[in-house]
């Protein structure tokens, strides 16, 4: 699995930051998870075509409890398997890589 993998933070850190990811909706079925939402702009030509058979699209997101981990795996919120559900391209790797940077100096925490 391709994933960006932010560890050794302080417990108190990855607390404040699953407060932040469920105060912005993002909880996911599975305690832990997270779905970070995709900008259709950042959708590649398949994703945009299967939007609404397939749609919403999102990376996941999972915390654990010293690290975040952003996979790079774009998944769809109504089915498993299709030819949508593919790698991030470059640019969605980017901007989700900077959101989350973000996010985490947001809440002033030093990694």
């Amino acid at each position: 699995m391709r994933a960006y993998t932010i560890d050794e933070l302080y417990s108190e850190d990855v607390a404040r930051i699953e407060q932040t990811l469920t105060r912005k909706g993002w909880t996911g079925a599975i305690k832990g998870i997270y779905y970070m939402p995709i900008a259709e702009e950042f959708l590649g030509p398949e994703q945009r075509e299967h939007g609404s058979s397939c749609g919403p699209f999102f990376l996941p997101l999972e915390v654990g409890d010293n690290w975040v981990r952003l996979e790079f795996l774009v998944r769809s919120r109504k089915i498993l398997r299709c030819s949508c559900v593919a790698y991030a391209n470059p640019k969605l790797r980017e901007e989700m890589i900077n959101t989350l940077d973000n996010l985490i100096k947001s809440l002033d925490i030093a990694v």
